[in-house]
């Protein structure tokens, strides 16, 4: 399958209303086709069949140099994948790749599952993320935020897991200070999912560095803290 081919597929499936739909609530100056992602997931998983991690990359690299919205969730789905043998250092090269990139939350988020799973799989990684906390580059700096939520998970974390989780709340505090919207609203997700398995730790982190927040993502990040 070569990305051509690949994009061709996408493009028979397109819906040309739904395309516009999209490209109105998406804001990106990009190319919408106007496909589910139910379905992109289903083209995705048709062509990872029999193809090796080195021909997924390939293709996921081909996809997001198109910059078409369906092509660029495409690439990310394609390398979604808990376990990746023998080596995963490839995928999560060009999954960082990406990054810099970035410039719309939807396709952001699919590539950060992505990459969240190439972290959870070897952590030493997120010494290369904190770097992005510091970027000039909005998207970067969310994107250490988002592509870090498996921290958020655990209700019982080991002692490695729960020095991640600090280190990330560290980076969170440093960047409550930043006014823009979606870097407030990925510090309140970020906050709000550890709040379903410890919420002590969030009220703690509230109380000390709350006030630092814009309001909104103080209140998001309170939400589900029980009464």
């Amino acid at each position: 399958m070569t990305g051509a081919e690949a994009l061709s597929a996408l493009e028979a499936e397109g819906d040309p209303a739904r395309a516009a739909e999209m490209a109105a609530y998406h804001k990106a100056a990009r190319r919408y086709l106007g496909l589910s992602v139910p379905r992109i997931g289903e083209l995705a998983d048709e062509w990872r069949e029999g193809a090796t991690v080195e021909e997924r990359v390939a293709l996921a690299d081909e996809l997001w140099g198109t910059d078409v919205h369906e092509a660029r969730i495409a690439a990310a789905k394609l390398l979604t994948q808990a376990r990746i043998r023998p080596d995963d250092e490839p995928v999560w090269r060009l999954i960082a790749s990406w990054v810099q990139t970035f410039d719309a939350w939807a396709i952001a988020d699919h590539a950060c599952n992505a990459g969240s799973r190439r972290l959870v799989a070897d952590p030493r990684r997120l010494d290369e993320v904190e770097h992005w906390v510091g970027s000039d580059h909005m998207w970067t700096r969310r994107a250490a935020l988002v592509i870090t939520l498996p921290w958020t998970k655990d209700r019982f974390p080991k002692p490695a897991d729960l020095a991640a989780r600090e280190r990330v709340l560290g980076w969170c505090e440093r960047l409550a200070p930043d006014r823009d919207w979606f870097i407030q609203k990925a510090i309140a997700w970020w906050l709000r999912d550890l709040s379903k398995r410890d919420p002590d730790r969030v009220r703690a982190w509230l109380a000390d560095h709350g006030d630092g927040l814009k309001p909104f993502a103080r209140k998001e990040a309170a939400r589900l803290l029980p009464v």
